[in-house]
């Protein structure tokens, strides 16, 4: 009866390997290509406005992206350097999600934040919107990013609370080395 479960068991499992063994290698969607203008090393200035988040002050950024192996996210390697808030590193992963057909990003920095949001692309405007904790408070972030030429680009973050206007937290202009 013990050898009748195990060879039960291992045709079983063989069958479930070669089930899997055919199915097809999931392939990057095309809205990824978009995402091409991101790759390279690029230098971020910035100006961070007084407020909630800080005192504001100048801000610079180097950022290093690449594709991971597979071709579904581009991972930014980040150092940062920032007048109001200090200095640190951070890692960024874009992608875009098929099924809700928005792109994605998830960032987590060395002073432990995290950030997941969602993005669209209207022509040469990409913008990205989430759901942020300040304070104990709901806060509403958008970042835009606006393709200037192919090596450089306009951004700007703004947070509004539930219900109200958006005020501008930092704005500033990236370039591509």
């Amino acid at each position: 009866m013990k050898r009748f479960a195990i060879g039960t068991f291992l045709m079983l499992l063989l069958g479930a390997l070669s089930t899997y063994a055919q199915m097809p290698t999931p392939k990057p969607a095309p809205e990824l290509k978009k995402l091409d203008y991101f790759l390279g090393t690029w230098t971020l200035e910035g100006d961070m406005k007084p407020g909630p988040m800080g005192p504001g002050g100048k801000m610079t950024e180097t950022e290093r992206t690449e594709w991971m192996d597979g071709g579904f996210f581009l991972v930014s390697h980040i150092d940062f350097k920032s007048a109001g808030m200090g200095n640190g590193t951070g890692i960024s992963f874009l992608g875009y999600n098929a099924n809700d057909k928005v792109y994605t990003y998830d960032g987590f920095n060395s002073m432990g934040e995290a950030e997941h949001a969602k993005g669209t692309l209207d022509g040469d405007t990409w913008t990205y919107t989430a759901e942020e904790k300040m304070n104990g408070q709901t806060m509403n972030g958008r970042f835009t990013i606006k393709q200037l030429t192919p090596t450089s680009y306009s951004f700007k973050f703004e947070m509004s609370p539930p219900g109200g206007e958006f005020a501008t937290v930092m704005d500033g202009k990236a370039t591509k080395k």
